[in-house]
């Protein structure tokens, strides 16, 4: 079996695949393109079944890809052994091309080869349907032990109508000590952690018909192939882990978390879920996901909550999630190298809801205390509310209760948790994250948006949450809904406004606003004085200067959409956005290559266009009269049969967001980056106005810091060469005003890299002047040879002389010795180095390559070359004296 890094096992399979004549499909994001039906992909398959469906025609019939994929429905098992969030599922697959015989060829190639991963094929274990005697047939034609092919009625892929057929499992056999039970395992799919299943071939050949028997289900006219092998798990038995964790997908994140924690890592569950975690969260920021509270940010924020939760476990009590980012990119850089350019939003993400999660803690924290002042009985039911409210792990409130002599009641715990997980279930199921109180989602009571005309306005309230209300302590938060509010709710990629509600003796605090499961605006109230209860009048009022720039965002997204469509053609396709007012994300599909001149020639057609001052035309309308006006909608969303439709100038959209009354109040518009997310995915982040000289500065910033050091670099090059009396020209022309748009930040990248290149040469010239000025002077090395036992020999040595210059004299001297040796040391404060040149002429009786060699040995290095030259080193600088001795023994005559 070969020893292989993950990154290798990754491209050997699309390698080997792609020998098979396969077409290699990049990874898609996570986030499905037009697919309701889930919340993210989480399988291979998943952004090809338009392919397998037949709503587009594959580009080849033989695919094969390594897909990333999130899986949350069984998260509380995630950091036993082989179970996690995000993983990578690599797979091949045919569209009406080969068959059974040629897919499980393929997989027994691949992994039994000693050209491809070298697995012992009597590790292997097979899964075979029960009455598919063709694969059963073709494993022992591949050469599979009999008694290690197994017959299961449970090997059968069937969703219900549609294509279906037989499967067959390989499973890779860990040996007894993991299990001293044998294939039973297997055969009554018994969880277990002996026997590893690493890959699944799915043969897709019937037509599932309700009311019809299995044995009577037609074949298809077109026989398909999906397989799928999990990366994680074919790393984990190539690098023989003893968990999936236990390899360098997943160590180096282990040690950061070592680091951060001050524990060792002894096979404790809380590194291993931290450490998957940090994975998915990482790759589904990228990816554009966010967290929320619905949907696919919520999913975000329980497992950041989770990971959040196990750190508390290992004595972190501060925000640490974010600093875990660095290993996942280092691990993943050779695959998805787009990590490292989004690292700064993702780990503000993070750090930014760790720390609101900090505050949520802390509440539990403060009801916890008020149980143990209280001395009252705590229930399961009460422990459970301070895990699913507040975030209080089980065993955490455990040892805080047992110091205090507190017992609970742990089957009343577990059955909670239990309902939980089936209700996460269900949700999982419906692809609903919605975390609200139940009442909520029963509430059917209208609430009226009029925040399109005015930003304040008086309303009943028609909803409180369980922790408001006449007992609410100061600073509660919850949720308030009203029958009338100008608070507009997250959706469409703009952000829930902010702003208070008050009223007698109230006032509260707007933290965000999101929509209710049945469509009302829910107001996350923080209470700062009084209180609320269902039937006050309350007064409303959205924080005018927020939503100002959020209109500015929204509407410089409808005019940026319009400029791209104008340079790059119509073929352009909003794929999201997202909007804050202090900066706006696009992203958009496009086949093809952007260049710079393009980003910018659409960065000044929206500034023509906010210069132009259309104004903002809005008017609801029947869907199809609304495209035919040519108006943009969002692919893959839907729409009711009369929309919304808003106009500035020659931009045309269907949209329900709040926007500026005329594009001169946007005043200005810069982007400030675009990236690739994926295959014919980009993403441009802009801002607007006010935020736009602050924002680009940041953008440059890391450029300006590098100038400074390089800048700095070239004086003290210039001063040790001026120390030595050599003169070097440097000559260098630096701006210093701020950017203000795009083409600005991409001529302060290129300050930077033409100084780096500036100060290469100056490097570069001041080495070579060096050099012959100390080749110069090699008449007066040459007073210091002695006689050897062979001829002519030269040790000496220096002191903070480059490796170079080292190589350079001793080429120098050693044409002007008679059978001659040079050995030449240069000595710093923290290493010693060597250089060795022998006459051609005696190269049979001293080996340069040896005496470096052993000379670096003993300075605690390494080194050689050939007979006549070599070079090496060390650290031990004590060592110095040794090494002379040793090597004049060599050649000096006693």
């Amino acid at each position: 079996m070969k020893n292989l890094t993950s990154s290798e096992i990754r491209q050997m399979f699309l390698d080997y695949f792609e020998s098979k004549g396969h077409l290699i499909v990049p990874s898609a994001s996570l986030i499905p393109k037009d697919d309701p039906s889930i919340l993210w992909i989480n399988a291979g398959v998943a952004p090809l079944k338009k392919y397998f469906d037949g709503r587009e025609v594959p580009p080849k019939r033989r695919l094969a890809n390594s897909q990333k994929c999130i899986r949350t429905n069984d998260i509380e098992n995630v950091g036993d052994t082989y179970h996690h969030t995000f993983f990578e599922m690599l797979g091949n697959f045919s569209i009406g091309d080969y068959f059974r015989d040629e897919a499980l060829g393929y997989a027994w190639e691949l992994l039994t080869s000693p050209n491809w991963y070298g697995i012992d094929k009597e590790r292997l274990y097979v899964t075979v349907y029960t009455d598919d005697d063709a694969a059963y047939k073709r494993w022992l034609e591949l050469g599979v032990i009999p008694s290690h092919i197994i017959k299961s009625d449970e090997n059968f892929w069937d969703i219900g109508p549609g294509p279906c057929g037989p499967d067959s499992e390989i499973f890779y056999d860990r040996g007894e000590e993991y299990d001293k039970r044998g294939p039973e395992l297997i055969e009554k799919d018994i969880d277990n952690d002996r026997y590893i299943e690493i890959w699944n071939n799915v043969f897709s050949q019937y037509n599932h018909i309700d009311g019809k028997e299995r044995k009577d289900f037609p074949e298809l006219p077109h026989k398909n192939i999906d397989t799928g092998m999990g990366l994680e798990r074919l790393v984990c038995v190539l690098q023989n882990g003893k968990t999936n964790y236990d390899t360098d997908l997943f160590s180096p994140i282990i040690k950061k978390l070592e680091e951060l924690s001050g524990k060792k890592y002894t096979d404790q569950r809380a590194f291993r879920a931290i450490a998957d975690h940090i994975k998915t969260l990482t790759f589904a920021l990228s990816d554009g996901a966010s967290f929320s509270n619905e949907g696919r940010g919520y999913v975000l924020r329980r497992i950041l909550r989770r990971a959040s939760r196990f750190g508390r476990t290992l004595g972190i009590y501060e925000p640490f999630m974010y600093k875990l980012t660095d290993s996942v990119i280092e691990i993943m850089k050779d695959a998805y190298p787009y990590l490292a350019d989004n690292k700064k939003m993702v780990d503000d993400a993070i750090k930014a809801e760790e720390e609101s999660f900090l505050k949520t803690l802390a509440s539990g924290e403060k009801r916890l205390s008020e149980f143990i002042k209280n001395g009252s009985k705590i229930t399961g039911s009460d422990v459970f509310k301070l895990y699913d409210t507040y975030g209080f792990p089980y065993e955490l409130t455990a040892e805080i209760l047992n110091e205090h002599g507190i017992k609970i009641n742990k089957d009343e715990f577990d059955k909670c948790m239990q309902e939980q997980k089936t209700r996460a279930k269900e949700a999982n199921k419906n692809a609903s994250g919605m975390n609200v109180q139940g009442d909520v989602v029963n509430l059917n009571e209208k609430s009226l948006f009029v925040g399109y005309d005015t930003l304040e306005c008086d309303g009943k309230v028609i909803f409180v949450g369980d922790n408001m209300g006449n007992s609410a302590d100061i600073y509660s938060e919850g949720i308030v809904i009203t029958d009338k509010t100008p608070f507009y709710a997250t959706m469409g990629g703009q952000t829930g406004d902010i702003g208070y509600i008050t009223g007698d003796n109230l006032n509260a605090e707007v933290l965000k606003t999101e929509k209710a499961p049945n469509g009302q605006a829910m107001h996350f109230v923080r209470l700062i004085e009084g209180d609320i209860n269902v039937g006050d009048t309350v007064h409303l009022s959205v924080d005018k200067e927020r939503r100002f720039a959020i209109c500015q965002d929204h509407s410089a997204t409808h005019l940026l959409q319009r400029a791209l469509k104008d340079v790059l053609g119509d073929e352009v396709e909003q794929a999201g956005s997202y909007l804050d007012g202090y900066t706006l994300r696009f992203d958009f599909n496009y086949k093809g290559d952007i260049t710079d001149d393009e980003v910018i020639k659409t960065e000044e057609k929206v500034n023509e266009m906010i210069k132009a001052c259309y104004p903002c035309e809005i008017k609801e309308m029947k869907k199809e009269d609304a495209i035919k006006m040519g108006a943009t909608a969002l692919f893959g969303e839907k729409y009711g049969d009369v929309v919304r439709v808003v106009k500035f100038g020659p931009s045309i959209e269907l949209c329900g967001g709040t926007h500026v009354t005329n594009t001169g109040n946007i005043r200005s518009f810069a982007i400030k980056s675009i990236e690739s997310k994926g295959l014919n995915v980009y993403r441009i982040e802009a801002v607007c106005d006010t935020n736009l000289e602050i924002e680009l500065f940041e953008m440059i910033k890391p450029y300006n810091d590098e100038m400074i050091l390089l800048l700095k670099k070239a004086k003290k090059i210039i001063k040790e060469a001026d120390d030595n009396g050599i003169d070097l020209l440097f000559d260098v022309n630096i701006s210093n005003e701020r950017p203000k748009c795009y083409k600005d930040v991409l001529e302060n990248k290129l300050e930077v890299e033409t100084l780096r290149k500036k100060i290469a040469l100056l490097e570069k010239d001041y080495e070579e002047k060096l050099i012959a000025k100390e080749v110069s002077n090699v008449n007066t090395y040459l007073d210091e040879k002695k006689k050897g036992i062979y001829g002519d020999v030269l040790i000496k040595v220096f002191e903070n002389k480059s490796i170079n210059i080292l190589k350079s004299l001793a080429g120098a001297i050693s044409p002007r010795l008679t059978n001659g040796v040079v050995f030449l040391v240069n000595k710093t404060d923290s290493s010693l180095n060597f250089v060795c040149k022998v006459n051609d002429d005696l190269k049979d009786k001293v080996d340069a390559g040896l005496l470096v060699k052993d000379a670096s040995k003993i300075a605690g290095g390494n080194g050689g070359g050939s007979k006549v030259f070599a070079q090496g080193g060390g650290t031990i600088i004590d060592k110095l004296d040794m090494i002379l001795t040793y090597v004049k023994s060599k050649i000096e005559k006693e």
